[in-house]
């Protein structure tokens, strides 16, 4: 059933390429070597303290390191081959992404936008769902879930050229045009993805219409503290905790990128401490070690880590103001937000109403960082009620 989603609508301008997943056996030989090669780091205070006050702990990584070396990546691959998948080449990179297609001649196209240390499999929970609720013939919605140029099966970006959020905006764009879908789609994103998507809805006319799950900002200055409830203070926190504990690997990934690209590149161990924080401290409830192995393994095999951070090089020197508070990103189209107490920056609602005609907003109770992967039912359910509530036809 899964690839009877794969028929590319008949009104594409270019037909992608289907691809499947292979991964060599010998490169997951080499990958078993290493695991049973790599050191862990001698006992320290540091690593010992179980709140992770101070990073990774020397017990978690002991264990991931173990289970990693039972992993069954056949399995996982098997289930990625399990949705349909495709490339275009764009720009001289090749652009992989996930879709799922609606034989429905009116169907709401709608791109999924991931970040980082995210990527494709983040949206594959949402993707069964959706499975389990249409068939190619009734789906309202044509899904397509791009992997960013430099993550995963994307190459890129380019080795000459300063990309940057909007040169990725401009890449999907063309993916979305390529499909047929110029009259009119919707952007969804969290993270870099919620960047990305706010380009889209201001320098792209195609892009309709944009939902988000974060919005990367501080307290602007025309909202006065009494729009802000206890509830809203008491959840800032959060952002507080992250501003103080949580910013140590974007500056890193933002001022020595090519340091850490290279560190994180000959070390699976390495790459497993240095993803796997961050679903441990960013996602509301516990992440499954093997949903993390999963994610951390992909990023090894695709030599992710070092294609993938060139983002964050646009936050530093730190600019005067952050993107969604810059009035050049102001979203003029429709656009809903959907609220997750434990995201990074958990921005009331006031915050998010100055940064775009805010026309949808749901407020969960829990979630965190990785929305679509821990709460993919609200995150579907939310995002079909936006997309009915402002879809017209692209007109």
């Amino acid at each position: 059933m899964a690839l009877a989603f794969g028929n590319v609508p008949s009104g594409a301008k270019v037909a992608p390429s289907p691809f499947q997943v292979h991964i060599s056996d010998e490169q997951i030989e080499e990958l078993q070597l290493l695991l049973k090669l790599s050191k862990l780091a001698p006992p320290t205070y540091e690593g010992l303290q179980q709140d992770r006050k101070y990073g990774i702990t020397n017990e978690w990584l002991a264990t991931a390191k173990e289970a990693w070396k039972h992993f069954d990546w056949r399995a996982a691959e098997n289930h990625i081959n399990s949705f349909p998948q495709f490339t275009y080449d764009i720009e001289g990179m090749t652009i992989h992404f996930v879709a799922l297609f609606s034989k429905k001649k009116d169907a709401n196209p709608v791109v999924l936008v991931h970040g980082w240390p995210g990527n494709f499999l983040e949206f594959l929970p949402v993707l069964s769902l959706i499975q389990e609720r249409y068939s190619p013939e009734d789906l309202p919605y044509h899904f397509v879930i791009p992997s960013l140029p430099g993550f995963t099966f994307s190459s890129g970006p380019p080795l000459d050229t300063n990309f940057t959020s909007q040169d990725t905006a401009r890449v999907i764009n063309r993916l979305m045009l390529n499909l047929g879908f110029e009259d009119g789609y919707v952007a969804q994103g969290g993270d870099i993805g919620s960047k990305i998507s706010r380009i889209l809805a201001v320098d792209h006319e195609a892009c309709k219409a944009v939902h988000l799950n974060a919005c990367l900002m501080g307290k602007p200055s025309n909202v006065p503290d009494s729009a802000i409830t206890e509830a809203d203070t008491q959840r800032l926190a959060r952002a507080q905790w992250f501003a103080t504990f949580g910013l140590g690997y974007a500056i890193e990934q933002g001022t020595r990128p090519s340091t850490i690209g290279n560190v994180l590149s000959t070390n699976p161990i390495s790459l497993l401490a240095w993803v796997g924080e961050k679903f441990l401290d960013w996602a509301d409830e516990p992440v499954p070690l093997e949903t993390i192995i999963e994610s951390v393994t992909l990023y090894w095999f695709t030599e992710t880590l070092p294609r993938s951070i060139y983002h964050y090089r646009e936050n530093f020197p730190p600019p005067e103001v952050r993107h969604a508070e810059d009035p050049r990103w102001y979203i003029q189209k429709p656009f809903g937000f959907s609220y997750y107490p434990m995201e990074l920056i958990p921005t009331p609602r006031a915050w998010v109403e100055t940064t775009g005609n805010l026309v949808f907003w749901r407020a969960h109770e829990k979630g965190g960082h990785f929305a679509a992967l821990e709460r993919p039912r609200e995150f579907l359910d939310d995002l079909t009620a936006f997309c009915e509530q402002v879809w017209t036809g692209g007109k």
